[in-house]
């Protein structure tokens, strides 16, 4: 028989309290950093600024290709995915799966058009490409415009994961936001401060698994509860009614329209990984093009699949509440946290949680270490003056604090306004930043670039 429906009347952070406690969660959370922190520790001996921003390009192809995984998925991504399989509207059912086809043809732009391109010019920062094609003035403006786009996205997605851990954690011991921020950061600081790059192609594997197997767990635990094994899932899943994955029918006004989504993912690829620093300083870390190239098309493989298993997983959410009688949140992001939390057993929680943070502090550790990399090199011509190297790592070392305190800043700011509309119309700003980075690195593939450069510089 299938498990009767669980009704709690009481509060969720309370219901969540009861299932596991905050000293367990605060004790996961600080076992998942002393692993991170260990990481560091090995990979961040005799660290450099080379080893900083490059790991003196000598990161093993497969391990750069499987930590991009957890690079490219997002808290919101690791919540909203699943939720929008059953909510009908944009990337319902398996939609979302005709974008993930568009990134595979937008990984091989990027592998076979951009990556030959950087390793040629040996660039360290990517806007280097932009001075050497249209001049010093597009170069720093394409720089600007990441250090705000990044700054702004990361500190968004960083503000969603501090507010979950305010509201289930801190709030029990009366801690305040604003230090439940600083401890995120600071520990975020500590094991990126050092090594950079070089450590953050291993947390980012280390990430991976977490959240992976998070979401591989989480299906399981639902099989068990629904008495079913792994292939009753699939059949369950594959008759249901949110196994839909191509729609070609309703026309181009259609949001789920397979073109409009195809092309989309592609361009989107392009634009938040093939034109952005914090993804591609971890491809020009590989020993050389064609290992880069080889873990570009290895990761867009890999990444597929990780994107299916999260269509699988939200469609069994989905499927699980209706057995259960429970009826789904009315925001569709709140399904995969409410069930796991409040309605399967305390080990979903666990793993919810862990899932969840490490999916945040992938992107917020790498975001980290890219801002100091460019402001570095970008606008304090690192690879341009002479200065020592211990000189230049007092230097960057100062900087990686202050983008700390830059992203300090935001995410405490969010909490401030405490408008989740208002909020997300900034995150949305923020991505249109990339709409000019887009342009300029058109404009500079462009046959007559050089020529425009010589005609503007008279």
């Amino acid at each position: 028989m299938p498990p009767q429906p669980v009704h709690h009347n009481d509060r969720p952070s309370k219901i969540m309290i009861q299932q596991l406690t905050p000293a367990l969660i605060l004790g996961i959370i600080a076992v998942y950093f002393a692993m991170l922190i260990a990481v560091s520790w090995f990979t961040g001996k005799d660290s450099s600024n080379a080893s900083f921003f490059l790991a003196g390009r000598k990161s093993p192809w497969f391990v750069v290709a499987f930590g991009m995984i957890g690079a490219s998925l997002s808290g919101v991504t690791f919540i909203s995915i699943p939720g929008a399989v059953g909510a009908g509207g944009e990337n319902q059912d398996f939609a979302y799966f005709q974008i993930v086809l568009g990134y595979l043809v937008g990984y091989a732009i990027i592998a076979l058009v951009l990556l030959p391109i950087y390793y040629r010019l040996n660039l360290t920062s990517i806007y280097g490409y932009l001075e050497q094609r249209l001049g010093w003035h597009a170069y720093k403006t394409g720089a600007a415009f990441f250090i705000l786009s990044r700054a702004i996205g990361s500190s968004f997605r960083l503000f969603l994961v501090a507010m979950v851990l305010q509201k289930f954690v801190m709030d029990y011991y009366g801690i305040p936001f604003w230090v439940t921020v600083v401890i995120t950061l600071l520990l975020i600081w500590v094991y990126t401060y050092r090594g950079g790059i070089k450590t953050i192609v291993w947390t980012d594997t280390l990430q991976t698994v977490c959240m992976i197997g998070s979401v591989i767990l989480t299906i399981m635990i639902i099989g068990q509860a629904l008495e079913m094994d792994f292939g009753g899932l699939v059949n369950m899943v594959y008759h249901s009614e949110y196994s839909q994955m191509f729609f070609f029918k309703g026309g181009w006004n259609d949001p789920n329209n397979f073109f409009k989504q195809f092309i989309s993912g592609a361009l989107i690829t392009i634009v938040m990984t093939g034109i952005d620093q914090d993804m591609m300083q971890k491809n020009l870390s590989c020993r050389s093009l064609r290992d880069a190239q080889k873990n570009m098309f290895t990761f867009s493989a890999m990444l597929a699949v990780v994107n299916l298993l999260f269509l699988a997983l939200g469609a069994l959410l989905y499927l699980y509440a209706a057995n259960v009688g429970l009826e789904a949140p009315a925001q569709s992001d709140q399904l995969f946290p409410t069930i796991a939390i409040q309605h399967l057993p305390p080990a979903a929680g666990i793993i919810f949680i862990l899932g969840i943070i490490a999916a945040a502090y992938s992107s917020a550790d790498s975001t980290l270490t890219a801002l100091t990399t460019s402001f570095c090199v970008d606008f304090l011509n690192f690879e341009k003056n002479n200065h020592p190297d211990a000189a230049q790592k007092r230097v960057r070392t100062r900087v990686h604090i202050g983008m700390s305190f830059l992203l300090l800043a935001i995410v405490i700011f969010f909490g401030s306004l405490n408008n989740s509309a208002v909020i997300n119309q900034l995150f949305k700003a923020a991505g249109y930043t990339y709409g000019p980075l887009l342009g300029l690195f058109a404009l500079a593939y462009s046959p007559t670039a050089l020529s425009k450069r010589v005609w503007a510089n008279g």
